[in-house]
């Protein structure tokens, strides 16, 4: 299997060579793809260095695979090429997610809806996977109505930059350029990516309009709040589910036990609930706090918290790539 890691050298493609690795993908031939400056670089993995090649180099050897975390334009320049080149390319950024042409996905909840004719594939925004890891079995038992998430996100989240700002705030250092609009440490602020012509920003429209896709259903309304946290790892949401059919406690919480990936955390007796502390470095979606909304029946609150770099990104497109090697779909 020739992969290509096209973006290995930032916080994303660092993490994604990690879970190649740590899942031992098989690999027999590693292709790290960057920007026209770090050609000829090295990247580490399983203990080797491989060279960094261009974006025409890579597209020239056919990989089986290539996974992109590299932005937008750069997804929308050059997936369309490998995949013409007979390459199935798994993107991680937002350029194919809408697209009605193009699938998005999350493992656990719709891999079936993948064939071999798939050459783009999208991996969805990092808050989206964590939140329909619960909605989707939840949907299928209860019936969404209407869904209102607010979400605490990492830093990360902006890139290495972001923490950068952080950590220079966190000591002292005025000199520390920085990306966000205001300081981040001991603040919060109500503003991830650009504000559009409505006044939500492009986070919260991912997040109102990706789950409808995963889940194929657009019979359910969800609106969004999405907040920036002076956390370094991990993504944390408030969610309120408004279903079309009663629910029972016990049964969520067991529903959300058996699917795959979801760890339920939920004894507040003893203070157990997630938290992004916990989750960073861990590949699981925990969720917890789950109690029923007593200002309106049928409905639910939880808590939801994922390390955003690993099942929000690296690892969502990693386990793509494994069920299409699985199904000899590549």
């Amino acid at each position: 299997m020739k992969v290509a890691v096209v973006g290995s050298t930032g916080m994303v493609g660092q993490v994604m060579l990690k879970v190649l690795e740590e899942r031992n993908f098989p690999i027999t031939e590693l292709i790290p793809v960057a920007s026209e400056k770090s050609v000829g670089n090295k990247v580490k993995y399983k203990q080797e260095e491989f060279t960094i090649v261009s974006m025409k180099d890579a597209i020239a050897a056919k990989p089986d695979i290539a996974i992109f975390s590299a932005g937008g334009g750069t997804s929308l320049e050059f997936a369309p090429l490998f995949a013409e080149a007979g390459t199935t390319v798994i993107d991680n950024s937002s350029a194919w997610r809408m697209d009605p042409d193009k699938k998005l996905v999350v493992p656990e909840i719709n891999a079936d809806v993948l064939t071999k004719e798939d050459k783009i594939i999208a991996n969805p925004n990092c808050s989206t996977i964590q939140l329909v890891m619960v909605l989707g079995p939840l949907n299928k038992k209860y019936d969404l109505k209407r869904v209102i998430v607010s979400t605490y996100q990492s830093v990360t989240g902006t890139g290495k930059a972001a923490v950068d700002q952080l950590n220079g705030e966190i000591g002292g250092d005025e000199s520390t350029a920085k990306v966000y609009p205001y300081q981040i440490f001991k603040n919060a602020l109500p503003h991830c990516d650009v504000f559009a012509d409505d006044d939500y920003t492009k986070e919260e429209i991912k997040l109102m309009k990706e789950p409808k896709k995963i889940l194929g259903d657009d019979t359910f309304n969800l609106t969004a709040t999405a907040v920036r946290v002076p956390v370094q790892g991990g993504h944390s949401e408030s969610v309120n589910i408004e279903f079309e059919n009663e629910f029972d406690l016990d049964e969520v919480r067991k529903i959300l036990a058996e699917t795959p990936g979801v760890v339920v955390m939920d004894n507040v007796k003893n203070n157990e609930y997630p938290m992004p502390l916990y989750s960073e470095g861990k590949d699981e979606v925990f969720v917890g706090r789950i109690r029923r909304d007593l200002s309106q029946p049928k409905t639910l609150n939880l808590w939801i918290v994922a390390d955003n770099l690993r099942k929000g990104a690296a690892t969502n497109a990693v386990q793509i790539a494994e069920y299409l090697v699985e199904k000899n779909l590549v």
